[in-house]
């Protein structure tokens, strides 16, 4: 049997080398002979800079800049030479991610993007021709308002006096704009980012609504950031004549991906289409008779361009069966039968608390693993029974 295992990792918890390391193992644990191939994926959040650094054979570089909550932290971005060109890779995560922000501070009115301007900076300063960003995994929602600070932007009030935006909840008070100070170097470097193509910016299905409940705003709270963003998205638009409201990957890491068009002069792409420039799975799946796939949530969310229903179209298109584990089984996680998931998992066989979960997230994973591959072997014997008396 060859089995093709393509996770992503688990949010919070497992990179997606651990999830695909896990779930190897669970395998093996049944059957050591089957041949599996293992493709960790990223989706431009946790892992991404490790991940195309390992495969361009290129190196870290660690920095210190100013996290989410405002305070400094060790960080890092990666640098590799290809035909000449310096490339640095960017992962917002790994400064402003959700991770990185403690439970009790949660707040998506109070996050900023700074570090990730400031990673930036420190790619510019290191000679990058060229910089790939991944958006994914934020802990914020100031619509990159942060990183322009970082990159020169001054924002200034009713009475044109320069004020600090410290995260969404600081959008309201701007009025103008001053680019005059941003830095010259961004018009000399190409800025390419992967993000998710169906997050907006704005409106009902805008990345407020959406998102920052997941990163602890109130009822409230997510209102007030959808009406700043929406006060934000006008303002750029005024001094630089780009809508970005509604713009495909607009919304992307709490409006990250809209700073990054109006500041930066970054062009957008579907995170898939990015990593598998990089990642190149078709070949290996030929000749495959399955493919499991993870993530840390499988939800109504996961077929708008998560890694499971990538990989599953990918797989459908070769008649492959899909089967995908997850952490949890989040709302309407059915949907993704129609996007080439063949069946999905949760690795909580009890009532356990997240905590423990999250402490255990390896061991299930496995254990998941194995009992996916358990099921497909009785389905491969009834068939072989059935065969052997001619029913089939």
């Amino acid at each position: 049997m060859k089995i093709i295992i393509i996770p992503s990792g688990f949010k919070e918890c497992l990179e997606a080398e651990e999830v695909a390391s896990a779930m190897d193992k669970g395998i093996r644990r049944f059957d050591p002979t089957v041949n599996t191939i293992v493709i960790p994926m990223v989706d431009g959040g946790e892992g991404f800079v490790k991940t195309i650094i390992r495969i361009k054979k290129g190196n870290l570089i660690f920095i210190e800049a100013t996290g989410p909550v405002g305070e400094k932290v060790e960080t890092y971005f990666g640098m590799y030479v290809e035909n000449g060109v310096k490339t640095a890779v960017i992962e917002m995560a790994a400064i402003a991610g959700l991770k990185m922000v403690p439970h009790n501070q949660r707040n998506p009115l109070k996050t900023t993007t700074f570090g990730v301007g400031e990673l930036i900076q420190a790619a510019l300063d290191s000679g990058a021709d060229h910089i790939l960003i991944g958006c994914g995994d934020s802990g914020t929602s100031d619509g990159g308002a942060g990183m322009a600070q970082a990159l020169g932007v001054r924002f200034l009030n009713q009475e044109q006096q320069v004020i600090d935006i410290n995260g969404g909840g600081d959008l309201h008070h701007i009025a103008h704009m001053d680019l005059s100070n941003v830095d010259a170097r961004l018009s000399q470097v190409q800025i390419n980012v992967a993000c998710n193509w169906h997050n907006i910016l704005c409106g009902t299905n805008g990345v407020a609504h959406v998102f920052a409940p997941q990163k602890g705003a109130t009822p409230i709270e997510v209102e007030l950031l959808a009406n700043g963003l929406e006060h934000y998205a006008n303002i750029i638009k005024k001094v630089t004549g780009i809508d970005v409201k509604t713009l495909p990957g607009s919304g992307a890491s709490g409006g990250l991906g809209a700073g990054l068009i109006a500041f930066t002069g970054a062009q957008l792409f579907p995170r898939y289409e990015i990593i598998m420039k990089y990642i190149q799975i078709e070949q290996h799946l030929q000749g495959a008779d399955l493919v499991l796939t993870a993530e840390g949530c499988l939800d109504r969310q996961t077929p708008n361009g998560k890694i499971p229903a990538e990989v599953a179209r990918l797989a459908k298109q070769l008649g492959i069966p899909v089967i995908a584990i997850t952490g949890t089984i989040g709302k309407d996680a059915w949907v993704n039968y129609t996007s080439g998931i063949d069946a999905y998992m949760s690795i909580i066989q009890k009532p356990t608390s997240l905590e423990k979960a999250m402490e255990d997230a390896a061991h299930l994973i496995a254990d998941s693993a194995e009992a996916a591959v358990r099921q497909i072997q009785v389905g491969y014997r009834i068939a072989e029974r059935k065969y052997r008396k001619g029913i089939i």
